[in-house]
């Protein structure tokens, strides 16, 4: 068995089409066939089953992809290994990110990248906390930060980056004068745009509003949060976002950001790889770079008096 007959029959998986595999590999699709056809022959089962096209994994086919991707997987973390020592840290991490991180993601990603100028990132900013633990479970992502509960954790090594808060974001006309916060409550009684309801951080919000009793409908949801800010900033609705956004995306014009009490609601973001070892030495340097920044010192410092929260 060798590893090129893995990557091919992982790449058939993926693309679920013979012609489109063998693009994405470089190959004929003759050779990635016949290479198939004989890792079929060494492992004695039908891995896939054919007719005049793809048809789909066998029950022996879809054991074995799980097993081809950590296969793969470890053998990308052992080159990067050696490489690693040989001239440091290169190749390519994946991080993937909730949206709720994506406006705070930079400041590990720099650290990271200062520590280790010959690598790069590639992030992907904007996949639900599920479709995040898909990937990184399926070796697709190096790292993710994300809003993770205990039951999210199985195969993950998981490490606390911050603590968030939750800001009110509203146009000041909405406001009583001199207001510095507000209840949930009263927040729901307010036109409110949100994130959509498979994003955990509305799942979370969700769950605070429950938690008095109150089940709030948004009038407008979207899984952008440029469109959230911009919903807000027009003025025609309300919105509810973690404190630690307004280090990158300070309030302007009329917009204010007022701190939600009754509770006092916070919730924990974290950084996860991979628990297989050795694993990926980039993914290990990367938790390492963020758990360095003591972020919630950083998000709790004064902001700027142009952007200071009202």
């Amino acid at each position: 068995m060798l590893f090129r007959q893995l990557e091919y029959f992982v790449a058939v998986a993926r693309e679920r089409h013979f012609a489109r595999a063998a693009e994405s590999c470089y190959v004929s699709q003759p050779a990635l066939s016949a290479a198939i056809a004989k890792l079929e022959r060494e492992l004695n089962v039908t891995l896939i089953n054919r007719g005049h096209n793809y048809e789909g994994l066998t029950p022996e086919g879809e054991r074995l992809v799980v097993w081809a991707k950590r296969i793969l997987a470890e053998q990308d973390a052992f080159k990067a290994e050696v490489a690693a020592v040989q001239s440091g840290i290169t190749g390519t991490l994946r991080l993937g990110a909730e949206p709720t991180a994506s406006t705070t993601l930079a400041l590990p990603v720099g650290a990271f990248c200062s520590a280790h100028p010959l690598a790069k990132v590639q992030v992907r900013s904007r996949l639900s906390t599920k479709e995040l633990l898909r990937q990184i479970s399926e070796f697709e992502l190096d790292a993710v930060i994300a809003h993770l509960t205990p039951g999210d954790e199985e195969g993950l090594v998981v490490t606390p980056l911050y603590e968030e808060r939750y800001m009110l974001l509203v146009s000041s006309d909405q406001l009583m004068p001199q207001t510095h916060t507000m209840t949930w409550a009263e927040a729901s009684q307010l036109p409110l745009a949100l994130l959509t309801p498979d994003m955990r951080i509305r799942q979370l919000i969700d769950g605070v509003f429950a938690q008095n009793g109150v089940v709030v409908t948004p009038q407008v949801e979207t899984d952008s949060i440029a469109s959230l800010y911009a919903h807000v900033g027009v003025g025609e609705w309300a919105s509810i976002v973690p404190h630690s956004w307004l280090r990158a995306m300070p309030v302007i014009g009329r917009t204010r950001a007022v701190r939600l009490v009754e509770p006092d609601a916070r919730a924990q973001v974290s950084v996860a790889i991979h628990a297989a070892t050795p694993g990926s030495v980039a993914a290990r340097a990367f938790v390492s770079a963020a758990t360095g920044l003591a972020l919630d010192d950083f998000f709790d410092q004064p902001l700027a008096a142009e952007h200071r929260v009202r």
